[in-house]
Order: C-alpha cells, then structure tokens, then sequence
C-alpha cells in the first residue's frame, strides 16, 4: 500500500465503515470492490483522494443469458450520466470529473478530489462509493436473473423492504 498522509490514513483507520487493504482502504458498507487512497495535496489541504469502484456490466452482472448490446449500451451511458452528479453528495467542491471505464466485464469508477479536512475527506469518500452503489442500483433492469453484486443489492433490498412491511423485521404483520 502506498503511505497516505498521516492524517487520512488516521481518519480511515478508526472509521468503522473501512478497512485496510494491500491497495489502501476498502469501503466495507458495499457489496463492491472498492479503493481508497490519498496523497499529499498543495496547500492547506489535508489531501488528494483517490477513490475506486469495481461494478459488474449488465451483462457480467445477468444470470444465464446475454444482454442485447443496444441494452448493455444503453445502461452504460445511462450510468455514465447519471454519475456525473456524484459530487453533489460530497463536501468537497475540488474534484475532477468522474472517470468511467468499461471493458467486457467491469466498469470502474474513479474518483478524485481534494479534502481541505482528512475526516471530511474520508466521510466524502464513503458518500461517492454509496452514491455508486445506488446509481448501479437504479439501472438494474427487470425481468434478468442477476447474480454476484446485483444479485446481492436485490436480495439486500428485499429484505429491507420485507422488515419495512414486517414492521420490527418479525413475520408478524405490522405492529400494533
């Protein structure tokens, strides 16, 4: 792993949402592959941080069964668009502009910006992982049987929905 700045890499280190990794910190709340390193940056700043995302493409993500590629283009720029609104969630107002990279199997999201303080930089971090992990949610076409993450995100939102109607999470009904 690369050395981060001391003050991230403290930051990171007792935020109970990360995890460190031989690649820097893994953002442990998401069902994705996930990156989270940080340099010195210029000034007053705390630092340079550098985020990474791993998804499945639609078709990686669909069980049993080939994604028509006018489909698989068509959810690959919906979701490019999409996340080019990802900083509106972050403190932050100095970044680059998300880079997304697609090949057959994986679409990788990468994410930098500037954090003038190492514990909003870190609390930026976790918001633009989950902001990725909603907007792949958001684009998860029905009628597929997916597997791996999506599958994951499905059933995790299944459940959730079931303890909302459940209302304590008991197969009760709902409370009285």
């Amino acid at each position: 792993m690369t050395d981060l700045p001391a003050s991230i890499e403290r930051e990171l280190e007792s935020h109970d949402a990360f995890e460190r990794t031989d690649d820097g910190y893994d953002l442990t709340t998401t069902v994705f592959e996930t990156t989270v390193t940080a340099d010195d940056a210029e000034g007053k700043r705390d630092g340079r941080f550098l985020v990474t995302v791993v998804l499945p493409t639609l078709d990686a993500a669909v069980a049993d069964e080939v994604v028509a590629e006018p489909v698989e283009n068509g959810w690959f720029e919906t979701l490019e668009r999409r996340l080019k609104d990802v900083f509106t969630v972050a403190r932050t107002s100095t970044h680059d502009e998300p880079v997304v990279e697609c090949d057959l199997d994986e679409v990788r999201v990468h994410l930098e910006y500037t954090a003038w303080d190492a514990g909003e930089g870190a609390e930026d971090a976790k918001a633009l992982i989950e902001f990725v992990e909603g907007t792949f949610a958001q684009g998860i076409i029905p009628g597929y049987d997916y597997r791996g993450e999506a599958a994951t995100l499905l059933e995790n939102a299944q459940n959730r929905g079931q303890q909302t109607a459940d209302g304590d999470g008991s197969s009760g009904g709902m409370p009285m």
